[in-house]
This record gives structure tokens, sequence and C-alpha cells, in this order.
């Protein structure tokens, strides 16, 4: 075997989402909603132990108007864990971009379920009782949680809910709920949905931006920032090759790119030259197109003495420092304030997922250049942002006076010289 470390990216991680609540608390609903945006226009297939429930969400034949989600069905009756795991084996067969599991509670405590097979083991001769059903049910359980947080797609899985209690002496008090799985088995998921009457809070994450998070209807928005976390939702080199082919990119804007670059350590990463096909590094081609730039006469006048390289006109001008973002020495967007940035949209009449880029479109007005995503914000662009949000928020009519106001930057804008 070879013991060795590799550069480790997120790239290749997936999401690994539960979603826990009573019947009729939208978990399966919520679950198709978060798929669509993780799916990107891959399959999704949801595995249904609840009776076909699914099926309500399914598009009507020949009614295009009545709405639904595209998905692949695979009802189950049974909820043996050997069944699952052979369920799931189908789905990386048939490529399942997102894999529903709806419910995972029934392959627990279901017909056929674990406590089943450990019941039944454990009345065999010489077994020991409950004692000796867990040896036979633990490999079981060990080889169906295997099986599910190795799928190589996004992974949603629902569990129902139910009241959790504490017995002190003779007095039983009830103290919240609990998911109908294996004690501990929700913190094998990167994130839980706590749902109620269609509206999840976060109780556990690994994205630290849904820390605390309580979200009405979760769905692609949500999927929207695990893939970011992820990073999946924009790949990085290719933004940053649009923009530095762009013909109307400046020297100021290569030297945001150097820094945008170097910030996600992006700089020595192979990339073929655009125009020769010559293997090159991301930071070698924007050091090559920002000193052309710099040589290039302006209306202002002609150039000075073209530097060596763009990296080196970011430490001789002090434009940025290496760990801070372009145009901004300040800290990254906080946590707290990616979570209120969704809500203050709302207010002001941005709230609906697909209107994404309406929303960048407006930060990137409010604060002076164009973002690709809410995480390439500085903790004071954020702020910026949010002031602004909040007080438009609190307008008679805030969605049309913020609109008034967004549409009078863009105006100011068109109006400047395409090299200002």
């Amino acid at each position: 075997m070879n013991f060795s470390f590799t550069p480790a990216t997120r790239e290749a991680a997936k999401a690994r989402i539960g979603l826990q609540g009573p019947a009729g608390s939208g978990k399966t609903k919520s679950a198709l909603r978060i798929a669509d945006g993780l799916a990107k226009g891959g399959s999704i297939g949801v595995i249904d132990t609840e009776r076909g429930s699914a099926l309500t969400y399914a598009p009507v034949p020949g009614k295009p108007e009545l709405g639904g989600h595209e998905f692949g069905h695979m009802p189950m009756d049974t909820h043996d864990p050997r069944h699952l795991i052979q369920a799931i084996a189908a789905a990386r067969d048939a490529g399942i971009s997102v894999l529903i599991v709806d419910s995972w509670s029934h392959f627990w405590n279901g017909r056929g379920g674990l406590l089943s097979i450990v019941e039944e083991a454990g009345r065999e001769p010489g077994a020991g009782g409950s004692f000796g059903g867990w040896r036979k049910g633990n490999p079981i359980e060990q080889d169906m949680l295997d099986a599910l947080l190795n799928y190589p797609g996004h992974v949603i899985a629902t569990m129902r809910t139910k009241g959790d209690y504490v017995i002190e002496g003779k007095k039983v008090t009830k103290v919240g709920v609990k998911a109908v799985q294996r004690d501990g088995a929700e913190y094998e998921l990167g994130l839980i949905l706590d749902m109620v009457e269609g509206t999840g809070s976060v109780t556990k994450t690994r994205y630290e931006p849904l820390e605390g998070l309580t979200i009405h209807h979760p769905g692609e928005d949500l999927a929207e920032i695990i893939l970011e976390q992820l990073g999946q939702g924009v790949d990085p080199i290719e933004v940053l090759m649009t923009d530095l082919t762009d013909a109307k990119l400046t020297y100021d804007g290569a030297l945001a790119l150097h820094a945008r670059a170097k910030n996600r350590g992006l700089l020595d990463t192979g990339q073929l030259h655009p125009k020769t096909g010559e293997p090159s590094t991301i930071g070698a081609l924007i050091a090559e197109y920002g000193t052309a730039l710099r040589s290039q006469p302006t209306a202002q006048g002609p150039a000075g003495p073209a530097p060596h390289s763009v990296s080196e006109a970011v430490a001789a001008e002090g434009a940025m420092g290496p760990e801070q973002p372009a145009g901004s020495g300040s800290s990254p967007v906080s946590a707290p304030q990616m979570r209120m940035m969704h809500a203050c949209f709302a207010k002001v009449g941005l709230g609906a997922k697909d209107q994404r880029e309406e929303r960048l479109r407006a930060t990137g007005l409010i604060i002076g250049r164009q973002v690709v995503t809410a995480n390439e914000l500085t903790f004071d662009e954020a702020a910026t942002l949010l002031d602004t949000l909040t007080a438009y928020g609190d307008f008679d009519n805030p969605a049309d006076e913020f609109t008034a106001m967004v549409q009078g930057l863009e105006d100011e804008f068109a109006k400047q010289p395409a090299h200002a």
C-alpha cells in the first residue's frame, strides 16, 4: 500500500443531508426541491418506502402547467437494510446524481428493518437474546451506512421523528423529539434540518454559512449555498479565464484577478494558453495579460515602465494584501452576514430562487465590483450591502424603491468610459 498524502479539495465532496420531522412536515417536498438545486442538470432518484408519497410531486403527463419534479422512482415495501444496499448499487449503476432515501427510518424500525432482524436473530437457539441479535445486526447496519455515505453522488435522507422522554424515578418528562433511527446516526450526515410545517431549522451543519439558519420551504437557494461551500457551484478557474480574456479587461482588473487567484491558491494551477495552447499557469497568464495592458497608452497619457509581472505590481503598489480580496483590506464575509443576506434581499423583492443573477447584479453595483458568488465578498463589502438592503427594507414600498436605486446605479455605470 502506498501511504501518501494528496492535496485535498472540496470539489471531491458530496452533500450528505438529513431532513427529519413528523409526518406532513414537508420532508419529501423539501428533499425534491433541494435535489433540483444539487443535480445541476443531472438525474434524481427516490427510494420510496412511504407508499408512493413522492409520486404526489411528479409531473402530470400532458399538463406541464401543474408543475412537478422530474425524478426516477423506486418503491420499496420491505425494509431490509440489505435491500437498501442493493438499491443504492442500482442508483450508482444508473448514474443518479442525487439520491433521496424517503424514508431512512423504515430501514431501522419498519417491516423487515434492522430492529426486526436483531429481534429475530436474538430468538435463535443460543443467540443470547437481543445482545446476541446485535452481533448479526451491527455488521448489516454498518454495511448500509457505508453504502449510503460512499455513494458517488449527493444523498438526502428523510427521517421521521418521535417524542423523546427522560425518566427520573417515577416521573416521565418529554424533552423534545428525536429521529427514528439509531442514536447518533444523524451525526454521520453533513447537514440536518428539523422540519415543521414546511420550515426547516438547521440543527447540525458542516457548512458555516448555514449555522443557525431557519428556511421556509428549503430548496434551490439552500442547495446553492451547499454547492458553493463544496466548491461546485461555479468553476473558479473557468470564471478567472473568462474574466482574463474579456476584451474590456483593464490593468486594475488584472490586479484584481491576480488577488482572487492568489486568495484561492490558484496561481500555480496549470492552464493552457488561450491563444497558443501552450502549457502555462493561471499566475503566468494573468501576469502576461496584465503586463501587456500596463504597457498600453491610455486616455490619460503614455504608460510608465511596465512591471515584470502583475504580482510585482501588486507588491509595489500595495493594491491588496496577500490574503485579502481585491479592493479591500478587510477580512472575508462572515457567516452571520451570509445568513442575513437572503432575508434582507427578500424584503426588497429579490428573495426568489430564480433571482440569483439579479441579486448578484445588485450586489456588484452597490459594492462597486462584480462578483460571481456572495462568498467573494469581504466583511466590509457585506456590511455595506446589508446596510443598504436594511435601509430600503424599511421603506413603505421597498421593492420598487430598491429597484429604482439599482437601476440608477446601472445607468451611472453605463455612462462611464469603457476603461475607466
